[in-house]
């Protein structure tokens, strides 16, 4: 989780509210346009939280669902079932690094942030920062992050989390999840003609 929005409000290049009729659809584009469409690096999907807070289960509950959808493209961490928080952050990054050769990492996260701005999923650049807001120094994820704004931040963000509503984390998680599949369907076509372009080239320099 984290908690301070700032920072990541004025580098979004993305705002969704996730209950917009093409949500999932505009993330997918978004994701498409961010993610590199020309390169060899295995795209992978850091989500991470807890369920043992509502508020900050958003990240685990996308895990949890791309999981069920079986993609064929993409890779994802953290899910309900073997979640990624700050006790084991830095060793699942270290495993993800060990399984992967120099992984595209897109973070995904819960965030508190304005009252007007609740249930708005962000994309941009750069990484996500967990235990920025509570002081906890631990490692920043992800090139580019995808953040849910789940309730109000403030005041007594801890309690804020503990009561933040389930559905709403659902939904959002739902709106996510959907993008980010819709995303990998159509991502193989641009990994083949990078592929593509790689092996005509190898061509041409053996006959050169």
């Amino acid at each position: 989780m984290n908690l301070k929005t700032s920072f990541f409000d004025r580098r979004a290049k993305t705002r969704i509210s996730h209950d917009d009729l093409h949500a999932a659809e505009n993330l997918a584009e978004e994701l498409l346009l961010n993610i590199p469409s020309m390169t060899s690096r295995p795209i992978v999907f850091v989500c991470i939280g807890t369920d043992r807070s509502t508020g900050d289960s958003l990240g685990p509950l996308v895990g949890t669902l791309l999981e069920e959808k079986v993609l064929r493209t993409f890779s994802v961490y953290g899910t309900l079932d073997d979640p990624i928080h700050a006790v084991n952050l830095s060793e699942k990054l270290k495993e993800i690094q060990s399984i992967h050769d120099n992984p595209y990492m897109i973070g995904i996260d819960a965030c508190l942030g304005r009252i007007k701005n609740v249930g708005v999923i962000q994309l941009g650049n750069g990484p996500v920062k967990p235990g920025a807001g509570v002081n906890k120094e631990l490692p920043e994820v992800g090139e580019i992050h995808i953040t849910g704004i789940v309730n109000v931040s403030g005041f007594m963000e801890f309690f804020v989390l503990q009561n933040t509503r389930l559905n709403l984390v659902m939904r959002m998680a739902k709106t996510i999840a959907n993008g980010i599949y819709q995303a990998s369907l159509l991502y193989p076509k641009q990994a083949q003609n990078w592929t593509e372009l790689n092996l005509n080239w190898l061509e041409e320099e053996k006959t050169n």
